[in-house]
């Protein structure tokens, strides 16, 4: 197989990780208001360990300038404060329980993003050799397991229906 399938069957496989968090939308609502909140405080923990405990070190450790390293991550927080106080910023006539949290659009953007540098990475990764490419994809599928599990937590703790999450999981893949 030439390069450029193992990296398209390895996007299309990573999709497929995403219907992980189909399992919390078939549990029944009692069930699943009982697990939301570990669920978010997991994804919660997830990010800001991958991030501090795992990203943060690893760039001081490449020789990274410090400065310049804790500046992109200041930049970062005010970023996504900012973007989720203009998603928050508007004027509706509807009831607040009606609404969206923020918080869940920018899961959206970061998770995006995060899909987008994870795909650049692989895909580089199976340039480099497919055996690195499939060790990469490995490390990256058992990361992003935890991760759907906790962002569709989130998703529906900030308010989304069921039926959006089946049109989000499908439109993903």
């Amino acid at each position: 197989m030439s390069i450029f399938v193992w990296i398209v069957l390895s996007t299309f496989l990573m999709s497929l990780i995403a219907w992980v968090g189909l399992i919390t939308l078939f549990l029944k609502e009692k069930k699943l208001k009982k697990i939301i909140f570990p669920l978010v405080a997991f994804s919660a923990g997830a990010l800001l360990g991958g991030a501090f405990l795992h990203m943060l070190p690893e760039s001081i450790n490449k020789g990274g300038n410090i400065l310049a390293i804790f500046l992109w991550l200041l930049f970062g927080f005010c970023l996504f404060f900012l973007l989720e106080q203009f998603i928050h910023w508007h004027h509706c006539h509807r009831m607040p329980s009606e609404h969206k949290t923020p918080v869940t659009y920018l899961i959206l953007i970061a998770d995006a993003i995060h899909n987008f540098i994870g795909g650049l990475a692989i895909a580089g990764a199976f340039i480099i050799d497919i055996k690195v490419g499939l060790v990469t994809w490995l490390a990256c599928a058992a990361h992003e397991i935890p991760q759907e599990l906790g962002d569709f937590g989130i998703l529906i703790h900030g308010g989304w229906h069921k039926k959006k999450l089946y049109c989000l999981i499908f439109y993903r893949l």
